[in-house]
């Protein structure tokens, strides 16, 4: 049977006219082409002969297999050429046909363009979340948080520097090195109050309260590097030890502070209240027995899992004593201070070129002779030192005196220590050749001996400033004796 062939004719042969085979039918088939040059879906009819193992009723009914593009197939036998007149239809595309693929040459420039937006969003939301960050830590620059055991408390305005030190202290170290910065950053210095050779004190006020900041010059970093380092000793705080705040370092390329914050007390050191006030018998027994106090704290080692090292002050004098407001004393300036570290028994020695003050010193240190192996050496020139600061309190305190006509309160005008026999600055030979070559030491005064508390002190100094450093008192036999000694408080000063 001869089947009429187009677009399907057997070997390529072109359009006309086929066999086909006993059995077999001819075909007329229309199928849904998708031109990727127009975009736009084609009809394509091909006749031709059905090969006798392609026929069946599912190839000839061609629309109702599934396709991906429409398609659909009619059969005929009835006559030659049948199939010319055969009108398949086709049901619409059931599914949408791929999208076209882009060569990999050309999809390079789309690539680089994605990655290129995905790293510039990426740095964008860096830098959002930066700017975020630094605008957070800005406006809780007040909140800072401290850990006081598992309790969390935060730095506001509400809160005080003694607010401050009850929560953060419990290990008597101080503050949070990240609170002591801050509170140095918010500090406003108001005037100088003093000078001295390792810098200069000034009143400031931190959030309207009133604190000490001593600034110390460039070449004394070593002193400030110490005291920073001896304040934040564990248990270090103590009512007779200047209250620390805070050290810090502030400057720029050109400039350089070295700042170290500490309680105020506006009554002065104890050189500037001798020199401008008289004591009576009480008030020379709180002064004593509190500066006492506060050495033999410093001395004094604490033992336990975070305990506290024995301390030397090492420069021991009126000016570095302050008075507190309740006529108390606190020990301060601790640039030259030296540890004993007990568990390897070691003493931990600053390089310090600072060697103290000559008019306070020790005969021991004078002639070079003090064991620096020993720390007790060191316990012991402090108790020379103290021995002196008590006959400046002493020649200060009035005591009654019974003249012709009546009763009279008399005291000594201030001095220094070797005030007579020695200049105002004196050098290391002076020193020297008065308290080890010549064995002099202050003088008693006679009024002293009908004084109780006078009398006492006359005796302690006496022995705290002993040629022999083993034969001093300690500071903690110093303190018991004072503590208990019952003052005369019949005096009042007018």
């Amino acid at each position: 049977m001869l089947c009429y062939c187009e677009g399907h004719c057997p070997d390529d042969q072109q359009n006309g006219t086929c066999v086909a085979k006993p059995g077999s039918q001819c075909f007329a088939a229309v199928e849904e082409i998708y031109n990727p040059e127009t975009g736009i879906f084609e009809t394509d009819r091909t006749y031709g002969c059905l090969p006798s193992e392609e026929r069946g009723f599912m190839q000839c009914k061609g629309h109702l297999v599934p396709h991906h593009t429409g398609k659909s197939i009619e059969c005929c036998n009835s006559s030659d050429m049948c199939n010319k007149y055969l009108k398949p239809m086709y049901r619409p595309r059931t599914t949408i046909p791929p999208p076209p693929t882009i060569p990999l040459h050309e999809a390079i420039p789309y690539i680089a363009l994605l990655v290129s937006l995905t790293l510039c969003l990426v740095v964008f939301l860096i830098i959002v979340a930066a700017f975020y960050l630094r605008y957070k830590r800005k406006e809780e620059s007040g909140k800072l948080y401290l850990v006081q055991g598992s309790k969390d408390a935060y730095l506001t305005s509400s809160h005080t520097l003694q607010d401050l030190i009850d929560q953060s202290s419990g290990s008597g170290s101080g503050l949070p090195l990240l609170v002591q910065r801050t509170i140095a950053k918010q500090i406003q210095m108001v005037h100088s109050v003093g000078k001295g050779r390792y810098g200069e004190v000034w009143l400031a006020r931190w959030r309207g309260e009133k604190v000490a900041v001593k600034v110390f010059f460039t070449t004394e970093e070593a002193s400030w590097f110490r005291e920073t380092e001896i304040y934040q000793s564990v248990l270090m705080r103590h009512e007779n030890i200047l209250g620390f705040i805070a050290a810090d370092i502030k400057g720029t390329g050109s400039w350089t502070q070295m700042l170290l914050i500490s309680d105020y007390h506006e009554m002065g050191s104890l050189y500037d209240f001798l020199r401008s006030s008289v004591v009576d018998a009480c008030s020379l027994q709180k002064l004593a027995c509190s500066a006492a106090s506060g050495l033999a704290h410093l001395h004094t080692e604490i033992f336990g899992t975070r305990g506290k090292p024995a301390i030397a002050h090492r420069d021991i004098k009126s000016r570095n004593i302050l008075v507190k407001s309740n006529g108390e004393c606190a020990i301060a300036d601790f640039g030259l201070a030296v540890r004993y570290i007990s568990e390897t028994n070691e003493i931990d020695i600053t390089p310090n070129t600072r060697v103290g003050t000559r008019r306070y010193m020790p005969p021991e240190v004078l002639d070079e002779s003090l064991d620096t192996r020993s720390f007790d050496a060191f316990k012991m020139a402090d108790m020379y030192s103290l021995g002196l600061v008590f006959w400046e309190m002493c020649r200060r305190c009035v005591s009654q005196r019974n003249g012709q006509d009546k009763w009279s309160l008399q005291s000594e005008e201030y001095a220094l220590p070797y005030h007579d026999v020695v200049p105002n600055d004196p050098s290391f030979e002076e020193m020297h050749l008065a308290v080890c070559v010549k064995r002099i030491r202050p003088p008693i005064s006679a009024r002293w001996q009908h004084h109780p508390v006078l009398n006492t002190l006359s005796k302690i100094m006496q022995e705290c400033w002993h040629e022999n450093p083993a034969v001093r008192l300690t500071s903690l036999r110093v303190k018991k004796t004072l503590c208990k000694l019952n003052p005369d408080l019949s005096i009042e000063i007018v």
